[in-house]
């Protein structure tokens, strides 16, 4: 049994960083109001609370596999409050701050309308930070970095973040955003349109 739950939670670690790479890319995609493999806006913003989701999922299980196996050595305190596992303290302490981050980010996203959107803007910045602690603690802690298909999941998944963030700041970006008319104004009279970044 503890051989299974290993492979879980080595398995379920490495989809987490897959689909926490495409909700970065997606977040940002979306944001830019493009349509993306035929899909409209609605569609894309679906498809990344869709991927989130199944991000937590397997992140929650990925966590509870790491507790429940005795040759890991995770306490479930240790998966709250980082930097004090016994085993790899930085890298075990990076991965708790990702899923502290992840769960920020997840209960400010089910109080978005109580909070509003500058202040759940404010929050979800900090994706940002979860995503390269997220590479680090898989980096530092995980058993399969020797592996060469793990270093090419690594590295692919930070080129692909680092090329949508690339993207999301430069000059492009923000010359096709989406725009919005500017509230209060009826759509007839409008004079200036609104660039929403």
């Amino acid at each position: 049994m503890n051989s299974a739950l290993w492979y879980l939670g080595r398995g379920t670690g490495v989809v987490s960083l897959l689909l926490l790479t495409i909700v970065v890319i997606l977040g940002i995609v979306t944001r830019s109001g493009r349509s993306v493999l035929g899909l409209p806006r609605f569609g894309l913003v679906a498809l990344h609370r869709s991927a989130s989701l199944m991000a937590v999922t397997t992140l929650a299980i990925h966590v509870i596999s790491m507790i429940a196996d005795p040759y890991a050595q995770i306490r479930l305190v240790d998966a709250v409050l980082p930097f004090r596992a016994g085993y790899r303290p930085l890298w075990v302490g990076l991965g708790t701050l990702s899923l502290d981050l992840m769960v920020a980010l997840v209960a400010t996203s089910l109080l978005r309308q109580r909070l509003g959107p500058r202040m759940w803007k404010a929050i979800h910045w900090s994706a940002y930070a979860l995503f390269p602690f997220a590479v680090m603690h898989a980096a530092g802690s995980g058993t399969d970095v020797d592996f060469t298909w793990m270093r090419a999941v690594l590295i692919g998944c930070s080129a692909a973040v680092m090329a949508a963030i690339g993207w999301r700041t430069s000059e492009a970006f923000a010359e096709k955003s989406h725009v919005r008319r500017r509230p209060g104004l009826p759509a007839r009279s409008r004079t200036r349109m609104e660039t929403v970044r």
